[in-house]
């Protein structure tokens, strides 16, 4: 295609799309074959996973209601309800219900499937658009970056939301080409916001380019868009209805105008020489890019222009919050890569996936993010059955809860979960708790056992990367 191709691609004279090929499975096998490098260490579920596992495996009717009312779905997270993220939840327990995929490694898989299948169809749209070579590097190169390979391998929502944007992109293309593939484009629209809230600001993005490539034309893409976001315009009604809708707030920051720079930098892992090279390939992408640049450019732009104004009002930024929109970072470099001289491309190429791969691998050697596992492995060795076991928070009582279930069945018994309070009669008393700065998070269950004549006598720490649990055992 000449460079012309993002004005012409509806004109009759138009070459047609490449036929599809199995060299286009490249990027999503690349994608399993390193989730399967990074699940292989075999960490436990960590709280926003273990509580996904906790929603999903009620009854459906239970968790309705909770999404509706805003109540949590057990006593110790009764303000907890799972209304932020439904959509997935649902998902997922539509997956667990399936025979043999009810244990925790199917939900990390769940979220591994739904992104190799989105960035299959990434790599279809763009080599549509612009040809096999640009769209094979256009799904390997999200495949090797750091920020998509670590959500792709949690049991969150982020795969659901990349699936989503490949529908919709493919959806739009077969627009673009064809005239056809409005009603994908709706559906997956659709599935975007309601996957992720912040996806809806790629799904703008997308009607934006179409308008800027098609004009009046695309007078239908920008209503079917429309209609798309209002299923997460209703999510959000229902979460503000119910008094959750601004619950994770406190983890997003204000970037002071920066939110664009700490985007790019997410997406390279904080590595500097990925960061140059990628940008700069972008710029080229951008400039040069055949067929898929004014798509890549609203992809990425859009998203982060919306955000930045938002941010005028309260703070939005949480990198993975964005990578369906910097996944068109990832196309556009792609096309920057295509658009050097003939020589040059296969050198560039494998500086940038390789630079990528090294951005990746510190997430193959992490530390778990949590050790509740490590917990109850230690409660079986140590507790004997009769001593009560105290979750003294909640964060602590989620995996408790959790890893009692599936690993250790004969400490049911004895568990005590929030808002119950550790038991003054027992003679020895195991506590679980977690860790701020290095010390146990205060709970009223210190005072209790004192009072009671108990001491704490030894403690085991498990530290890890997003929360530090601490085993306590009170003896008299």
């Amino acid at each position: 295609m000449t460079a012309t191709a993002d004005r012409t691609l509806h004109a009759p004279a138009a070459p047609a799309p490449p036929r599809w090929s199995p060299v286009e499975l490249l990027p999503p096998a690349v994608l399993g074959l390193l989730c399967a490098v990074l699940l292989a260490p075999g960490h436990g579920l960590w709280f926003d996973e273990a509580f996904t596992y906790e929603v999903a495996r009620r009854p459906l009717g239970d968790i309705l209601r909770a999404i509706a009312t805003g109540e949590g779905v057990t006593s110790y997270l009764a303000d907890v309800p799972p209304s932020y993220n439904a959509p997935y939840y649902l998902v997922v327990h539509a997956w667990v219900s399936l025979p043999g995929l009810g244990g925790d490694t199917s939900l990390r898989v769940l979220s591994v499937l739904a992104t190799a299948g989105g960035l299959a169809l990434v790599t279809r749209a763009v080599t549509r658009l612009a040809g096999r070579p640009t769209g094979v590097l256009a799904g390997l190169v999200p495949a090797c970056a750091p920020l998509l390979l670590e959500q792709a391998v949690e049991a969150r929502s982020y795969g659901l939301a990349v699936l989503a944007t490949g529908g919709a992109l493919l959806g739009l293309t077969r627009w673009l080409q064809e005239g056809r593939g409005l009603l994908l484009f709706g559906l997956a629209g659709g599935g975007m916001g309601l996957a992720h809230w912040y996806a809806v600001t790629v799904l703008a993005g997308f009607v934006v380019a179409a308008l800027l490539l098609r004009g009046r034309a695309a007078t239908r893409v920008a209503v079917v868009g429309t209609l798309a976001a209002l299923p997460a315009v209703g999510l959000v009604g229902v979460n503000l209805l119910n008094g959750t809708g601004a619950r994770n707030a406190e983890h997003l920051r204000d970037t002071g105008g920066t939110l664009a720079d700490l985007a790019v930098e997410a997406w390279a892992g904080g590595r500097t020489p990925l960061l140059y090279l990628t940008v700069g390939l972008a710029v080229v992408g951008a400039l040069r890019g055949a067929g898929v640049r004014v798509v890549g450019v609203c992809w990425l732009l859009v998203p982060l222009l919306l955000l930045l104004a938002a941010e005028t009002v309260r703070p939005v930024y949480l990198p993975r919050y964005l990578l369906a929109g910097l996944i068109g970072l990832g196309v556009l470099a792609a096309a920057g890569v295509t658009a050097l001289p003939r020589g040059a491309r296969t050198p560039v190429a494998v500086a940038l996936l390789g630079l990528s791969l090294v951005a990746s691998a510190p997430l193959a050697v992490r530390e778990p993010r949590e050790r509740s596992d490590d917990v109850v492995a230690l409660l079986l060795r140590e507790q004997r059955p009769g001593e009560p076991v105290v979750a003294a928070d909640q964060r602590a009582a989620m995996g408790l809860d959790h890893f009692v279930r599936t690993e250790g069945p004969r400490l049911r018994p004895d568990v005590v979960l929030p808002p119950d309070d550790a038991p003054a009669g027992a003679d020895r008393v195991w506590l679980v708790r977690r860790l701020v700065d290095g010390e146990p998070v205060p709970t009223d269950d210190d005072a209790i056992l004192t009072d009671a004549g108990l001491s704490l006598t030894r403690t085991w720490d498990l530290p890890a990367v997003k929360t530090d649990l601490v085993v306590q055992l009170w003896a008299r």
